[in-house]
């Protein structure tokens, strides 16, 4: 099992036209974890796409080209970017350009996002949510196949012969699907014969069993073979010396993160009883000790039988250097105890 790092980038709100001082240090900290990963042995970091003003990062191509000049081995991925809104040419050639500067490591994780802020900010229509995206997933998977592309569909102008450049370093630089709780996401990554990024942050692991099965049923019935695809799961998680130092980390971040996104969507306000659940034995929390963590992949491994394990690390106002002993901790001892039993 590949094992990494997912970050959104998270920053107090500064709500300024210069100036901006904390998003700076955020920014240069996400490159220090980014090296930390790399130098331990993790295999992928990835930094996800959002127009808010509480992430730093909106143009996730960028940050992974900073990444790529201070690191060596380690993959570079989205997570994700929101392909509905964007040009699937443009979108090509950044993680091109990536993959260059990196020496083929970039990968390309695309959603339809869990916030729909991008939809007014470049002139979208939510109502075609889902269509957006299936249009754009084509037109992304034509670009990569072909150097010279012709194209014609509902929501973008028509291509006609035309190079897209940069290619890449890979001879093929993957795409990823993410999905969250809807089963016709995992149906189509399937029939394309995708891998798929399953971000499990809410109700017990085993319920997300379904998608996994329709999505390598969707596989096999398209002629995929599944047990050649990439199934990864992102969780969020907070790993230090023991479980109560873990928990108490990480909660304060967490609470103030769901409550906040928890009063856009109608959310109950989180409890630190209902956190206790959901960082429990089968809960989707990755918070505790190394040996809860690593017991907890294999838990899931042996539900799923996933290849990737993305840890998503929640900030807020925690020192940094707990969030660096936590990657630390994620590639050394959780590594070893999960390989020592996956092999």
């Amino acid at each position: 099992m590949e094992l990494g790092i997912s970050t959104f980038g998270e920053v107090q709100p500064e709500h300024v036209t210069g100036g901006a001082g904390k998003s700076f240090r955020r920014m240069q900290e996400l490159l220090e974890e980014a090296k930390l990963a790399d130098r331990i042995g993790l295999n992928i970091f990835a930094v996800g796409e959002h127009h808010r003003p509480d992430f730093i990062v909106s143009a996730p191509e960028v940050v992974l080209g900073g990444i790529a000049s201070v690191t060596s081995k380690i993959r570079l991925s989205s997570s994700v970017v929101v392909l509905s809104s964007a040009d699937p040419v443009r979108v090509f050639q950044n993680f091109a350009t990536v993959d260059l500067l990196s020496g083929g490591r970039a990968e390309i994780l695309v959603g339809r996002g869990s916030f729909i802020e991008s939809y007014p900010l470049f002139g979208y229509n939510l109502d075609d949510y889902d269509e957006l995206f299936t249009e754009k997933l084509e037109m992304l998977l034509r670009i990569g196949q072909s150097e010279i592309l012709s194209w014609k569909g509902v929501y973008r102008a028509p291509i006609v012969r035309q190079g897209v450049y940069p290619r890449p370093y890979q001879s093929h630089m993957p795409v990823w699907v993410g999905v969250g709780g809807t089963p016709a996401s995992a149906a189509r990554a399937g029939k394309l014969g995708l891998p798929m990024t399953m971000a499990i942050l809410g109700g017990r692991p085993d319920q997300f069993l379904r998608f996994v099965q329709l999505y390598r049923q969707s596989a096999q019935e398209a002629g995929h073979d599944p047990a050649s695809l990439g199934l990864a799961v992102n969780s969020q998680m907070h790993i230090a010396e023991d479980s109560a130092t873990a928990a108490n980390d990480f909660y304060p971040a967490y609470e103030t993160l769901m409550n906040r996104v928890g009063r856009d969507r109608g959310w109950s306000p989180m409890t630190r009883q209902h956190f206790e659940a959901l960082r429990s034995p089968e809960g989707p929390l990755f918070v505790g000790s190394p040996e809860e963590v690593a017991q907890k992949l294999i838990y899931q491994y042996q539900l799923f039988g996933h290849t990737r394990f993305m840890g998503q690390i929640i900030k807020g106002d925690m020192p940094h250097e707990k969030q660096l002993r936590s990657i630390e901790l994620l590639g050394t001892r959780v590594a070893s105890l999960v390989r020592a039993e996956l092999g």
